[in-house]
């Protein structure tokens, strides 16, 4: 395993606990996979509250712009990258 692997690890159970997502396990979250509708089908309350564990955990700040936004909360991966480009040290 990588070490850029572990931050994707962490955000899986993150998302499983902090969404208290009862019938999926961290390891069957795709890292690649779409985060909403299609994917796992989360909503927009869920990108609420996954951005606030976010800045809890990790201390980024997700701004209010939907666009950016959309494509932060793709994926693991792509969550994974603005964690990594945006945490507090």
């Amino acid at each position: 395993m990588q070490m850029s692997d572990t931050i994707e690890i962490d955000l899986k159970s993150l998302i499983v606990d902090a969404l208290a997502l009862e019938d999926i396990e961290p390891a069957e979250i795709e890292t690649d996979a779409p985060l909403f509708v299609e994917g796992l089908g989360l909503d927009s309350i869920d990108a609420l509250e996954l951005a606030v564990v976010l800045e809890e955990s990790y201390g980024v700040k997700i701004e209010d712009d939907p666009d950016r936004n959309q494509v932060i909360f793709a994926s693991v991966r792509n969550l994974a990258d603005f964690v990594r480009e945006h945490r507090v040290k």
